[in-house]
């Protein structure tokens, strides 16, 4: 396949973090140690904040009391598409009961976690998405309590409109806390919570860090890097649209990379000329986040045709993949490697992050290539059973004998032998490996 590079990424999409592993490791310590008195000192400390940690009611309203009316009915109109989805995710598992063997079954239950632990970032940008993604799937899934959880700002809190939205979703507790502190109160129990089964979530470089080294003490939804976003472009996509699909992602980050592969040599050069100045009409917080990441993770790339633009995603395995090339179907029945796939002109990435439906909780950092993104499958537990008659048990015994000597497992095997002795004593059995 015969990639020509208008531009390649100066940088790798890796978290400049440094310490943060060990620093982070040291904070879960101190907190799990300590407790509440730990994670307030750790709040004080980054958050600057002393307000409740655990919202009242009184507070909540508050907070819902500051959310324009406007602001709230797009909420809601984001909630509800979000709520539907993974209602119709939901309904897609079912709990099954099958005869393996005559007299033998065998079933699967799907149970929701009991506990669910939900992450709201809420530094530079209110993510009131975020706590609609995550609380929303939680109490689709039916989990037992959820918490929200967001850092708060300095003497002010917790933005009112992400607090409105846990609070509309379903969560049980809304927590005033930020990053490690936050995120240890959720999977330790702290503050009169239930330890968390499932944390999940985007963060910054120490929340992420945090879920990777709980994830086995706790479920998480996935490791999180750097947000990335991939068009697939050929001669019949608009540049101006295409230059700001990129943008929109770029702004993520200064590590957010942007990637387009394009059969069209004029389209990938006409958008190269378009992003610097679009860029410089942004604002100066995100004109500076889309510059930076832009002018060192951001990719262009000219292919020959629309099976190297197939070969070239399912490489790359995008958090966002968007089609803006003809006959979309094609590519929906192609594509293999993708956290959510947008095809066409008329959708667009910032539709999926903000309202349209499907969860905005994807995998990074090339982990689409085995996984997809939050939904209610992740706070569900697939778990299985079995029962038998005596005489449907039969068959499965010997051969569990046999293969357990095989395997030089005698005590296996002899779990076996004793059913068979009590229930068929009449019968002579050949349950030696050899068979």
């Amino acid at each position: 396949m015969t990639v020509v590079y208008l531009k390649k990424a100066a940088k790798r999409a890796t978290d400049d973090a440094g310490d943060t592993a060990a620093a982070v490791a040291a904070i879960l310590q101190e907190i799990e140690a300590g407790g509440e008195a730990a994670a307030l000192r750790y709040a004080a400390e980054f958050d600057r904040y002393d307000g409740n940690v655990v919202l009242t009611r009184d507070e909540i309203d508050a907070a819902a009391a500051e959310v324009p009316q406007k602001l709230k009915d797009d909420i809601r109109f984001a909630w509800d598409n979000i709520r539907r989805f993974a209602e119709a995710q939901k309904a897609t598992i079912q709990d099954m009961e099958v005869e393996i063997t005559p007299g033998t079954f065998a079933g699967q239950k799907a149970i929701p976690c009991r506990a669910a632990g939900c992450y709201t970032p809420g530094g530079r940008y209110s993510h009131v998405a975020s706590a609609l993604m995550t609380v929303t799937t939680a109490k689709v899934a039916g989990c037992g309590h959820i918490a929200a959880c967001s850092p708060p700002r300095p003497d002010t809190g917790i933005a009112p409109a992400i607090v409105y939205s846990a609070d509309l979703c379903g969560a049980d507790t809304i927590l005033a806390l930020g990053g490690v502190q936050g995120i240890a109160a959720m999977a330790f129990g702290l503050f009169g919570l239930p330890r968390a089964d499932i944390l999940v979530g985007p963060g910054n470089q120490f929340v992420a860090e945090a879920k990777r080294i709980l994830f086995g003490r706790v479920g998480i939804d996935m490791f999180a890097g750097p947000t990335n976003s991939l068009i697939l472009a050929d001669e019949t996509a608009d540049p101006h649209i295409v230059a700001w699909d990129l943008i929109g992602q770029a702004e993520h980050g200064y590590n957010s990379p942007v990637w387009l592969a394009s059969t069209h040599r004029p389209l990938a050069e006409s958008v190269l000329e378009l992003v610097p100045r679009y860029i410089r009409t942004l604002p100066e917080l995100n004109r500076k986040s889309a510059a930076d990441a832009w002018r060192d993770m951001a990719e262009v790339m000219v292919v020959p045709d629309r099976e190297a633009l197939a070969r070239v995603a399912d490489d790359y395995a995008p958090e966002h993949l968007h089609v803006q090339a003809a006959d979309p179907g094609w590519f929906l029945g192609r594509l293999r490697c993708y956290g959510s796939l947008f095809l066409g002109e008329e959708t667009t990435v910032a539709y999926g992050d903000k309202s349209a439906g499907p969860n905005h909780v994807l995998p990074t950092s090339g982990a689409a290539r085995y996984t997809g993104g939050l939904s209610v499958h992740k706070y569900m537990k697939l778990v299985t059973w079995q029962r038998a008659t005596r005489d449907g048990a039969k068959p499965i015994a010997e051969a569990t004998a046999r293969i357990s000597r095989l395997e030089g497992m005698e005590g296996h095997a002899r779990t076996a032998d004793i059913r068979l002795e009590k229930y068929f004593p009449d019968e002579t059995f050949d349950l030696s490996a050899a068979g």
